[in-house]
């Protein structure tokens, strides 16, 4: 849809269902209605708004600092992450979830006209500029050639990196949702009190601004796939901390994990995309990126309902969380294979 429509009608059509949504929701009556609203209506009116919309003009503005841009771009959901939970609550407790629904929807409508007024006034992103010579042995991430006319998404699918990107991001949706929304669960487990825990692990929300805008500025440097072996490293580390950990006295162990593993959260998002847009530029980059990043909500949803089903078989989170290390594991394997540009493939006549 944005590489038919742009993005400018995206975010309108986005605003539009998410205002809708978040009024419906204020209303509601029964749980089926809050599956299809937040669920359905909601969950594709945020899509609209999303990186996959703005990536391609991204990508076309800033070229030697692509991963850069990306991160700043993305780190915005760490700190709607961040501030938004305690807001809402505190709205909810001072008005109600009903009227807490409406005040979003509100909020949604009053910013989404100066957001679409500066986009309109950005108009379409010029074509990317001639790319300087490097100095020798620069490691700039975004040394592949955009020259010559833009990848299909037929063309794209023909080549083993399209693949080995959709594996990236299904490696990397297990990895991390194998841990993330059952991390609190976990540490009540272990022994920690729920608010002692609640609070350590949100800290997590704050270090993946920094950990996001780091990542993705320092693959432009180098190289994308460093940045984000990097990122799977440290992520492990923090795993590997978290198995460590036998009982409420081992604190510092859950302040290493919830650091180690919230730095690094969204932090391979921009080195993923960036690489994306750096392997298939042209018109079709929206396209590709969003059949691509249907590997992510695969492992997501994968690692989530597999996490759960694996602790109520076993009483435990170790497994889901061993399992996270060879997911991790598995995408760092995947990403380092992607290291050479592809060959374009013509289908046989």
């Amino acid at each position: 849809m944005v590489d038919r429509l742009g993005p400018l009608r995206l975010l309108l059509l986005g605003s539009a269902l998410l205002v809708a949504g978040l009024l419906a929701c204020a209303h509601i009556t029964a749980l089926w209605q809050i599956v299809l609203l937040y669920g359905g209506v909601m969950t594709f009116g945020a899509n609209c708004m999303g990186l996959v919309v703005f990536v391609p003009i991204l990508s076309r503005r800033f070229v030697q600092r692509r991963g850069m841009a990306i991160s700043v771009v993305q780190s915005a959901n760490g700190f709607a992450r961040a501030v938004s939970a305690p807001v809402v609550q505190l709205l909810i407790s001072s008005f109600g979830w009903r009227a807490t629904f409406t005040i979003q929807a509100l909020f949604m409508a009053v910013m989404v006209v100066p957001l679409a007024v500066m986009l309109r006034r950005g108009g379409a992103a010029p074509p990317a500029p001639p790319r300087l010579p490097q100095p020798a042995g620069a490691a700039i991430a975004a040394a592949v050639p955009v020259a010559g006319p833009g990848w299909t998404l037929a063309e794209a699918a023909r080549t083993p990196h399209f693949w080995l990107l959709f594996a990236v991001y299904l490696f990397t949706g297990l990895g991390s949702f194998l841990v993330s929304l059952h991390q609190l669960a976990f540490a009540i487990d272990r022994g920690f009190d729920k608010l002692y825990a609640a609070e350590v692990l949100g800290m997590g929300s704050f270090l993946a601004i920094a950990g996001t805008i780091f990542t993705g500025s320092l693959s432009d440097y180098i190289g994308r796939e460093w940045a984000a072996i990097l990122a799977y490293g440290i992520s492990i580390v923090g795993v590997v901390c978290a198995l460590f950990i036998t009982n409420a006295q081992q604190g510092w162990l859950l302040w290493l994990f919830a650091c180690c593993f919230g730095l690094t959260w969204g932090a391979r998002g921009p080195a993923i995309t960036a690489k994306t847009a750096d392997l298939f530029p042209g018109r079709q980059l929206g396209t590709i990126l969003g059949v691509i990043t249907i590997g992510s909500g695969i492992g997501s949803a994968g690692g989530s309902w597999a996490a759960g089903l694996i602790f109520d078989w076993r009483h435990s989170y170790e497994l889901a969380f061993v399992l996270s290390i060879l997911s991790y594991a598995g995408g760092c394997v995947a990403f380092w294979a992607l290291r050479r540009p592809p060959a374009r493939r013509r289908p046989a006549a």
